[in-house]
């Protein structure tokens, strides 16, 4: 019967937060902010509808060790390496200086040094579930500041087995002696771990099941998934370890082997009902009484928690050469707490380094940032543009001054192109032969070798400032093409482009169908539709294949882009130019 009540509470829990995830997303705001929403509502300080959260908890610690898992999966050198160093060490830089104020902080207001670093560790974590989910739903996710924030997610998300390691061994009690001898056996315990699971992920596992055989029963590769993931959660409880660790050693091994891409798809579904139970399980800590009771504490922690990861994250990534906006955009993109700050408060809790008032008042903080970050990520670009105005561009690249120093002055531009990935290049070559002077703008320095052999100039910089644009002599140019992927940025590249160029035939790239009309009114005389065009093709393909004719045809395809161009536009955009 315990059992039968138990699922009653899950399923409960799961419909609150369907209903709430769906109410937010109406909302346009994450739906993880209604999974945490339906825990506090539902869960024992709420309408107390979970009888028995202990055990929606304990399924919760399993989606924690899926998510780890799943996360090992993803982990690789190769993607750290294209990171590149600054956002290697700019994250492990922001972990240590968020944990050194924080306990700082924690130590000036009476707690103790080891309860003062458990709190500085929650604190310097920010939510990997929560910002990509936004910065996706925005299309800001292959923006720069995405791309800063997903680097420094990334090793923060590393930086969490640490840190559940380091509160482990700071809950130890003994002479130093004893937590010598204990953090030794840690350390080799991990190191049996790691090698049996090599040896039976990378060697046993590939040549038993073989790839052949997976590939033909996709249930096996979700059995070996879960038997992967859940068992060496397990076996590293078992060791006296973090099933963190275990998980997530686990996903990086399997990770490279065969089964790997196949893995990531089939675990998807189930992770994402633990990753709900998790965040409902973390509203469940959240205290309606307390919070209401304590609101100016909670507000003032929150303040403190926000202001202080934004300035850390803000001044590491400017001072290794991020531009000055760039890195303010990234910075109030992780201004929140992670998810994993319940799991390092939790087993802070547990070793009994937190006490009940700390936890309670860091778990509550933690909830309203993370109910705020929709918000803090909505406005990240303005804040980036506001600090680069009033402290100046700054920041290595994306300043004018350094721009200016490195590469002299430009000859005034006929034709400019705004970002030069796949869009941008196509763009470039088209132009190798046209006798004009064109000047492309890019934040990605290695950018340029390209552009020098397309026989073009290179401008690096972030084109959302004016200082970059006013450097470049955009009022000279009579063609510009702006093919950045986030929409915020090119709505604003656009308004700097109709200020100081407005004779200027203005081409924008639109990745998504409802960003085209925004683009048109912000300015633009021509939207290239990604969605429209990539339609145009599929069915140009479709035709073809039923009329019987090769598919892949240049001079049909050729005739049929040129049939949808306006020949006046043509030759008012000719004679512009000459």
């Amino acid at each position: 019967m315990h059992s039968w009540n138990s699922l009653l509470d899950i399923v409960i829990l799961l419909a609150g937060s369907l209903v709430l995830g769906s109410i937010m997303a109406r909302l346009k705001q994450s739906a993880l902010l209604g999974y945490l929403l339906a825990g506090t509502v539902l869960g024992p300080n709420g309408l107390n509808v979970i009888q028995n959260e202990k055990t929606v908890e304990a399924i919760a610690e399993l989606g924690v060790a899926l998510l780890l898992f799943s996360l090992g999966l993803e982990f690789s050198w190769q993607r750290l390496k294209k990171l590149g160093s600054v956002i290697l060490l700019g994250g492990f830089i922001q972990i240590a200086l968020t944990i050194a104020l924080s306990m700082a902080a924690g130590v000036a207001l009476g707690l103790a040094a080891k309860e003062a670093f458990v709190v500085g560790a929650m604190v310097a974590l920010s939510s990997t579930a929560c910002v990509l989910r936004v910065l996706m739903d925005r299309a800001q996710i292959e923006s720069e500041h995405g791309r800063c924030a997903l680097g420094i997610l990334l090793v923060q998300d590393i930086a969490v087995v640490v840190l559940a390691l380091a509160v482990n061994v700071l809950g130890t009690e003994g002479t130093a002696t004893e937590v010598m001898l204990y953090i030794g056996q840690i350390l080799l315990y991990a190191a049996g771990l790691i090698l049996t699971l090599y040896l039976l992920l990378n060697q046993v596992a590939v040549r038993v099941l073989g790839t052949l055989t997976m590939s033909r029963n996709r249930e096996l590769t979700i059995l070996l998934a879960i038997v992967t993931g859940l068992g060496s959660a397990w076996a590293a409880h078992a060791a006296h370890l973090s099933p963190a660790l275990g998980a997530f050693v686990a996903g990086m091994f399997l990770g490279s082997s065969p089964f790997a891409v196949q893995i990531r798809a089939d675990v998807a579904s189930l992770r994402i009902v633990l990753l709900t139970l998790f965040f409902s399980a973390a509203g469940m800590l959240g205290d309606p009484r307390w919070m209401i009771s304590h609101l100016p504490i909670l507000l003032g922690l929150t303040a403190a928690v926000v202001i202080i990861n934004t300035i850390v994250v803000w001044q590491v990534l400017y001072r290794m050469g991020t531009p000055q906006a760039t890195a303010a955009s990234a910075a109030l993109s992780l201004a929140q707490m992670s998810e994993f700050a319940f799991v390092i408060g939790g087993l802070g809790k547990a070793v009994g380094i937190l006490s009940d008032d700390v936890f309670m008042a860091m778990a509550s903080t933690a909830i309203v940032t993370l109910f705020i970050t929709p918000f803090l990520i909505a406005v990240a670009p303005q804040f980036g543009a506001w600090v680069s105005r009033v402290f100046g561009a700054g920041g290595g690249a994306g300043s004018s001054a350094a721009v200016a120093s490195a590469h002299g002055d430009h000859q005034p531009p006929d034709i400019l192109i705004i970002g030069f990935g796949p869009a941008g290049q196509r763009v470039g070559r088209s132009l190798t032969n046209s006798n004009h002077h064109v000047l492309v703008i890019d934040q990605n320095p290695e950018a340029k070798h390209l552009v020098a052999e397309l026989g073009m100039m290179f401008q690096p910089g972030d084109a959302s400032s004016e200082e970059v644009l006013e450097h470049v002599q955009l009022s000279a140019a009579k063609i510009i093409v702006i093919t950045l992927p986030a929409p915020v940025i090119v709505i604003q590249v656009i308004r700097h482009v109709r200020q100081m160029a407005p004779n200027a035939y203005l081409v924008v790239r639109s990745r998504y169908h409802i960003y085209a009309a925004q683009f048109e009114n912000a300015g633009a005389h021509a939207v290239v539709d990604e969605e429209e065009e990539v339609g145009k093709r599929l069915a140009h393909m479709v035709r073809r294949q039923l009329d019987g004719l090769p598919v892949h045809d240049e001079d049909a395809e050729r005739a049929e882009v040129d049939e949808e161009v306006v020949p006046g536009d043509k030759t008012t955009i000719a004679k512009d130019i000459t």
